[in-house]
């Protein structure tokens, strides 16, 4: 029994290896550019190995971008749900968005390779996108429902709010000048927050 439990934690360890190295190669080589003894090399395994984890390179592309997903996104909709208040969405964003840059590497592959590979985008789609609109939805359904955010159609309000934070954070961490503070991020975080909740209108009479 325990020797079944270590064998499984060290397959767990030389997947995640696999994962980290092939996110980081993709990021920069892209996916084309990065050959199975090139992610075997910089997992510190034999290519071999690769196989007995992962069909093929495709197959550890979408596993990278799909994890990458999920953990980005319930990370922020778990905040969401903790929040003391509905208007507190600055403060949850702000935070989001300064660990964006732990993230850079997972976006760069996920924004640069969906658009060639559509079994990366249909996964992404159905397991990470749908599932976390739900979320999203139901939260502020139940914002609505106590007159906090005034009615719209909820799936609609999910989907930009999602839309609004992961573009603008990719577009902020991985396009922006390297010198690009905390500060940069923070002032980010806090106008998408105004604009999603107040507009842009100025307060005046059309």
């Amino acid at each position: 029994m325990q020797f079944a439990k270590s064998l499984t934690s060290s397959q767990d360890d030389t997947q995640e290896k696999i994962l980290g190295a092939a996110q980081r190669l993709f990021a920069r080589r892209g996916y084309g550019g990065t050959t199975t003894r090139d992610l075997a090399q910089a997992a510190g395994v034999a290519e071999g190995t690769l196989f007995r984890h992962f069909e093929n390179k495709k197959a550890i592309l979408v596993e990278v971008a799909t994890r990458g997903w999920v953990d980005l996104l319930t990370e922020l909709l778990t905040e969401l749900s903790e929040m003391a208040n509905y208007k507190a969405i600055a403060k949850v964003m702000r935070k989001r968005m300064l660990n964006l840059s732990a993230n850079t590497d997972m976006l760069r592959v996920c924004f640069m390779e969906a658009q060639f590979h559509p079994e990366l985008r249909e996964r992404v789609q159905a397991e990470v996108i749908e599932k976390m609109t739900d979320v999203a939805e139901a939260f502020f359904q139940t914002a609505m429902d106590r007159g906090t955010y005034r009615p719209m159609n909820p799936r609609v309000v999910a989907r930009i709010f999602l839309g609004m934070f992961t573009i603008a954070g990719f577009s902020q961490v991985t396009l922006a000048d390297e010198a690009s503070s905390a500060q940069d991020m923070k002032e980010l975080a806090e106008t998408l927050a105004d604009i999603f909740l107040n507009g842009v209108l100025a307060n005046v009479d059309a």
